[in-house]
């Protein structure tokens, strides 16, 4: 049996990078502390950690997307949120 594999880590590394963004300069600007905002975005982006729905809809408001984004199980469904 496989496991669900959450759309949250894959969704952020595609925003912060077709932004343009570090992981440190996402994370500071979201609101974490600057000396552990790059390894907490990395521990988001390779899914060891899942940010809580707060970090989320701040990341989201960093990156002007929209929190439901993050959340789309399906890659077109996510792209049409995005530029929605």
């Amino acid at each position: 049996m496989s496991q669900l594999k959450c759309p949250i880590a894959k969704r952020i590394k595609d925003a912060r990078l077709e932004a343009g963004l570090s992981q440190k300069e996402l994370g500071i600007k979201a609101g974490i502390d600057q000396f552990s905002a790059s390894p907490r975005m990395n521990q988001y982006e390779t899914g060891k950690h899942t940010p809580d729905f707060g970090t989320v809809k701040k990341i989201a408001k960093v990156l002007k997307i929209p929190t439901a984004y993050f959340y789309a199980e399906e890659d077109k469904l996510a792209e049409l949120i995005k530029n929605s």
